[in-house]
């Protein structure tokens, strides 16, 4: 081999460790890998994910393990403060209150995520196809996106509620045998079909943006469909406010369910969501002040985890901070 004047040929292990540094480089350069090391540096929003993880195998798994029955009452312990025997306290009619939340958890981060889920969804679709077709789509369905963000939304979730929950629980009770199913679809769709609004708005300005680059013009020029361009090239790259507009969604959700049942128009007495605890303990809040502290408490809690997660996602998606 003729080896040229002033180059040292490469030996085994400098090819190695050349590899090794361009598997490194590789690995540096990963968006998800610069989205984890960016959001580890936020402290906030590591404690909020912690807290949520926390609570969420709380509610799912140590409903089972706790044992007690969160419809069980014991009239000889009426609003008992917290006590070895029962961590939380009893509420007015004796019933630990540990148990009762640890379950009504459960249905409040249910309809957070499963509301947040769907109007993800309906704005993305409403977003994409705004932005990517433009002209008479773009103008009519950013129209239909203002006229929803022009409505009254807590008037409007407590009318939608006072007309249809009856009728959705009757319905659900007699063909499928349970009518908390029918409210809980309920409530997931009006949330949802009022707060989808702000995710198409980001949705869109994404798409008006990235269809413009230069990696979206060469992929039209060798023939790409615009099905593919859509779901391989623009939507991927547009996955960073999606992502923190759900999460920001949740903890919205949250709320809008716990103001329902604060009200009495979310689910019945009989289910123990948030909310409702802190309806039922609004009223003995001098006497037994833990029955209304403690639920919201963790409505508290819980949504500013998720806050703190979203400000977390936006810091580590941020292009400019990687």
């Amino acid at each position: 081999m003729v080896q040229t004047a002033g180059t040292a040929e490469p030996t085994p292990g400098t090819i190695g460790l050349a590899l090794a540094h361009r598997d490194d480089f590789k690995k540096h350069r990963s968006l998800w890998s610069n989205a984890w090391r960016q959001f580890r540096r936020h402290h906030l929003a590591v404690g909020g994910l912690i807290t949520l993880i926390i609570l969420i195998l709380l509610t799912y798994v140590g409903t089972p393990l706790y044992g007690t029955s969160k419809d069980y009452i014991d009239f000889s312990l009426v609003s008992t403060p917290p006590s070895r025997d029962h961590l939380l306290g009893t509420d007015s009619l004796g019933r630990d209150m540990l148990a009762r939340m640890l379950w009504g958890g459960r249905i409040s981060l249910a309809v957070g995520v499963m509301a947040a889920t769907v109007a993800i969804m309906i704005g993305t679709l409403t977003g994409a196809a705004a932005g990517f077709f433009g002209g008479f789509v773009d103008s009519l369905l950013m129209r239909i996106t203002d006229l929803f963000i022009s409505l009254p939304v807590v008037p409007l979730l407590l009318l939608v509620s006072f007309l249809f929950r009856d009728s959705f629980q009757n319905y659900f009770d007699v063909h499928f045998n349970n009518g908390e199913l029918g409210i809980f679809l309920l409530i997931i769709g009006v949330i949802s079909i009022l707060s989808w609004m702000t995710t198409a708005r980001l949705v869109r300005a994404s798409f008006l943006s990235i269809k413009e680059k230069e990696y979206i013009e060469a992929a039209r020029s060798v023939g790409v469909s615009k099905t593919a361009i859509v779901f391989k090239h623009i939507l991927p790259n547009s996955l960073s406010p999606i992502i923190v507009a759900g999460t920001l969604s949740v903890g919205a959700a949250i709320i809008t369910e716990s103001t329902l049942s604060f009200l009495g128009l979310g689910f019945p007495s009989d289910i123990p969501t948030w909310g409702a605890m802190l309806f039922e303990g609004r009223q003995r809040l001098q006497l037994s002040p833990h029955e209304a502290l403690i639920p919201g408490a963790a409505i508290f809690i819980t949504v500013l985890s998720i806050n703190y997660i979203g400000d977390g996602l936006r810091d580590a998606l941020d292009p400019r901070k990687a």
